[in-house]
Formats: structure tokens, sequence, C-alpha cells
């Protein structure tokens, strides 16, 4: 529903007013237009009743707009007709103004066509009913009015040029007016449409930056999961291997001791680089077998096993993968020392068409369907995921645990 506050074009609702307020005064004017015979105070009241219907103009229901154009253009063609309405034609300008806002624009033509029609058709009729020609030969009635008789023939015949140019004069008008207010209504649409989509990309702008929030809160668990993870497990093992050697074997719990406090000088190191949010490079620039050499080292002097390592890649790996497979295995071994009571561990890293990492244990397994909580396994998830990768989890109790990383490798 339309009304003044909400309407799309003021300036044409403006407009409207104006016509209204000139075909009023036209109506009460004592001189001029006297050929035609007027009830002034109808077509007052008429114009009256078209202006108040512009206050509420239906947009949404098919019915109620179909009976809001007819009752328009019956008042119209009604006070033209039997009560002598004067600047009828802008009635008809204000009454496509409506038409076109009411309808969408694939009517428009036609609407313009039969609003002019029916001007023509009115203007024709009251010219030829209370102003025929003198001439037999021109009058299509069988005797002049009276007030024909009584006005000059160069008169009559001005007063045809006048009316029919005022008819053709309105034509023009309507087929300016059409274009010009769909184009302004198909601008204001599009306008809307920016704003909304504008409106959604602001929305989703917030979204994606929640988002990127929680992957960056989620790559910092991550990290520090696997790094300081891995490390205070290394140094609560070596504390309870030098704990048991302690009367047994001196010297090598004080090698596990002095171990102990090179771990925890790097557990510290690595608390604060998470501090400054894990932006320095975690492999230091180093290759990858020389980092899991040093991985297994550290793990067979916790555990006093010795991981069956084979790495066949044959070409550097992007730093995204050199990562994930570094963190993937780093996290497996804690996984290991932590729970899986293994003598024997498997290591593979091969590079065919995808990247494919491999850790094997004899251990005690467990529950796949039961271990839902923790960083470890859902960090490795996370992080195959976010490469577009798959993990696979093979285990059971008393079965050991097989984990299988399948990454793919970049386009280049």
């Amino acid at each position: 529903m339309l009304t003044p506050r909400n309407h799309p074009l003021k300036f044409l609702l403006y407009f409207e007013w104006i016509l209204l307020t000139i075909a009023l005064i036209a109506e009460l004017s004592i001189g001029g237009g006297r050929w035609v015979p007027r009830e002034p105070f109808l077509n007052m009241l008429c114009i009256a009743i078209v202006g108040i219907l512009g206050l509420r103009i239906p947009t949404q229901q098919l019915g109620a707009k179909i009976s809001y154009t007819l009752l328009n253009a019956g008042l119209i063609i009604l006070s033209s007709l039997l009560s002598g309405l004067q600047f009828f034609p802008l009635l008809f300008v204000i009454f496509v103004i409506r038409c076109c806002l009411i309808f969408e624009s694939k009517y428009h033509l036609i609407i313009v066509g039969t609003t002019f029609f029916t001007a023509f058709s009115i203007q024709i009729y009251r010219l030829l009913i209370f102003l025929p020609f003198r001439h037999t030969n021109f009058s299509i009635v069988a005797r002049p009015r009276p007030l024909a008789a009584r006005i000059p023939e160069f008169a009559i015949s001005r007063l045809w040029l006048i009316s029919m140019s005022g008819i053709v004069l309105l034509g023009l008008a309507l087929v300016f007016l059409s274009p010009m207010i769909s184009a302004v209504l198909a601008e204001r649409k599009s306008r809307e449409e920016l704003a909304i989509a504008h409106e959604q990309l602001r929305k989703y702008t917030l979204k994606i930056e929640d988002i990127a929030t929680l992957q960056e809160r989620n790559r910092i668990a991550r990290e520090i999961h696997d790094s300081l993870g891995h490390t205070l497990t290394a140094f609560n093992l070596h504390l309870e291997a030098a704990l048991r050697l302690l009367d047994s074997d001196p010297q090598e719990a004080k090698d596990l001791l002095l171990e102990a406090k090179q771990l925890s000088a790097k557990t510290l190191q690595d608390v604060r680089s998470s501090v400054s949010t894990l932006r320095s490079d975690p492999l230091k620039n180093q290759s990858l077998e020389t980092l899991l050499q040093e991985l297994i080292q550290g793990f067979q002097r916790s555990t006093q096993i010795q991981p069956d390592m084979q790495i066949t890649l044959g070409t550097d790996l992007p730093y995204p993968l050199k990562t994930a497979t570094y963190r993937i295995i780093q996290e497996a071994l804690t996984n290991i020392q932590k729970y899986a009571s293994a003598t024997n561990v498997k290591i593979e890293v091969a590079l065919h068409k995808l990247l494919i990492v491999k850790i094997q244990d004899n251990g005690k397994g467990f529950v796949r369907s039961q271990t839902t909580s923790g960083f470890g396994l859902k960090g490795m998830e996370e992080r195959v995921s976010a490469l577009g990768g798959t993990l696979d989890i093979q285990t059971a109790p008393g079965d050991g645990c097989s984990i299988t990383a399948t990454l793919p490798l970049p386009l280049t």
C-alpha cells in the first residue's frame, strides 16, 4: 500500500496535487468552457474523490489493484460525460501515473493506449453532441443545437481544433510519462537491490571475520597442543625415567635430567612463540627429514622404542604440506607415548600423485567412537581437512592403531 509517506517518487505525488489543483480551479471559474453543460459541484466532488484515492494506492493484491483502477477510471469517465468536467485530460494523466505505479512495466503500453483511446472518444463524443458543425455534410444530428446556432462557424472550427489539440498533447504527454516513470522505478529498484546486496555483503563480511577469527584460534590451539603437548609429554617421561634409574644407574638418570632441562627450555621458547600468535616458522627452515629424525630421536630416548621410518619424497614439500606432515607425526608419537604402551612403531611418508603419511603401532588401541574430546585427533582432522585431504584411523582395543593421512598436492 502506497501512501504519501512511503511514496516511491515524491515529485510525481506533488505533480498529481498540482494537476488536481488546476482542475479544481477550472471548475470554480465562471467564464470559459460554457459550450458543454456542466455541474461544477459534482465535478469538484469527483476531483476531491480522485485526490483522496491517491492517499492509499494498493500494490499487492491483484483484485484490489484492478478495483482501484476501475474506480478511478469510472469517476473520470462519468464526470467527463455526464457533468461536463472541463480539464478531464489532467485526471487521465493522474490515472496513468497511478497505474504505472501499480502495475508492472510490461502493462504500461496497454494502459497508455487504452487511456488515450478513452480520452479521445470522450472528446469526440462531447464535440459531436454539444458542438456540431452547422453544415449538413458535417453534422451527424438532424438539427443543430441552440448553442451552436449562436456561435460563429469559424469559432466552432477553432473549438474543434483546440479540443483535438489538447487530446494530441495528452497522448504525447502519456507517451513521454510512461517510459519516464518506468525508468525511474527501475533505477529506484536497482538502488534498493544494491542497498540490499551491500547489507548482505556487510553481514557476510562479519561472518567471514568471525570464521577467520575462529579458524585462527583453532590454529593457535593446534599449534600449542602439538608443540607444547609433545614437549611436555617428553619432559614428563624423562623425569619418570630418571626417577626409575636414580638408584640403579645414576649417570643415566643424570643424563635424562639434563635432557629434561633442555626440554623445559624448549617449552619456554614454545610458550613465547605461542604468545606472539605463533607467526614464526615452527619448522625453522629445516628439511622434513632432519626434523623427523630429531623427533624420532627424542621419542626413542623417552620410550626406548626405535621407530621404523621410511621417507620417499624425491622433492621438497610445499610449506603447508611440510607443516601438516610434521605435526601429524608429532601428535601420533605423543599419543603413543601417553596411551599406547606400544613396542613397535612404523612411520611411512611417501609422495606419488598424493602425499601419504602413515603411522602404525602395536599398542593397546582404543574405541574410535568413544574418543571425541581433546585437540589431538581433532587437530589432525582439521589440518588434513584444511588442505583438502582425508584422515583414516583404524584401531580397536588390543589391535594397535593405524593413522593414514592422504593429502593432495597443490596445483602449480
